[in-house]
């Protein structure tokens, strides 16, 4: 039986080996992102300048359907004040079946779908390009660095060469992180596209790490709470553990002291 999970592993491996390389793409570079590891959390700040990114770049063209424009007001999230959502929420409008017609959104609604048929939806965007951190590391890697998918997106950010090409009427502009080496998505992000009322870095690599954080938070918005679950988690079972461990000793104990009598 051993030997049989052992070939499997093995096969396993290589078939994950092989099908890297032969899509393979540059080496996705780690980030130190605040929610990486065990422990890690989300920072707020970031996360605000993650959403004036998306709000001012990104919204042309992606939307994020599966996120209430409430929980921008999560303490685990962006954090903003409930007047700022409301606010906020009124930027965009929704249609609603019982009047039929379009009306300001609220902040119960959802943020609205992408604008273009080709756009992707960005609210799973960081789950969906999840995988093996790095990419090519070991599996409890993501356990310490985390999914990888905030990784690819920045990397992605960065990833433009500036040379393009047309096929079959599209443009499409060589990214050296995209898998085939090709995108059709223009570069949203050069640098200094926007400016942030705390005075943050709004070089390249800032702005993607920045928007990758707020779009890991619109995939995973409980990440915090699993870590705190699976904390508690832990630690009942190793005190649950050491419980059985001493009870056990002392239900055997009077058992093991006849047997050494005889």
């Amino acid at each position: 039986m051993f030997k049989k999970l052992a070939v499997s592993m093995v096969a396993a491996f290589a078939l994950a080996t092989a099908a890297f390389a032969a899509g393979e793409a540059k080496n996705v570079p780690n980030v130190d992102f605040s929610f990486d590891g065990p422990f890690g959390s989300f920072d707020q700040n970031q996360l605000q300048r993650g959403l004036q990114i998306y709000t001012e770049i990104c919204a042309a063209c992606h939307g994020l359907q599966y996120v209430p424009i409430r929980t921008l007001g999560d303490e685990s999230g962006p954090g903003l004040p409930s007047d700022q959502v409301r606010a906020y929420a009124e930027f965009y409008e929704v249609f609603d079946p019982a009047i039929d017609d379009f009306r300001p959104a609220i902040p119960n609604d959802h943020f609205p779908g992408s604008n273009l048929e080709n756009a992707p939806d960005l609210s799973l965007m960081a789950k969906a390009r999840a995988g093996f951190h790095g990419p090519y590391g070991l599996g409890i890697n993501q356990l310490f660095n985390g999914m990888g998918g905030a990784e690819y997106i920045t990397a992605l950010l960065n990833g433009y060469t500036g040379e393009e090409k047309e096929e079959a009427g599209a443009v499409l502009y060589e990214n050296t992180y995209f898998p085939g080496g090709w995108i059709a998505m223009a570069p949203p992000l050069y640098g200094d596209d926007t400016e942030f009322a705390d005075g943050a870095a709004t070089d390249l690599q800032s702005l993607s790490e920045d928007v990758s954080a707020f779009l890991m938070w619109t995939a995973e918005p409980k990440l915090m709470a699993r870590k705190q679950a699976g904390f508690v988690g832990v630690i009942f079972l190793t005190i649950l553990s050491v419980l059985l461990y001493l009870t056990n000793k002392r239900l055997w104990a009077p058992v093991k002291a006849r047997y050494k009598k005889k």
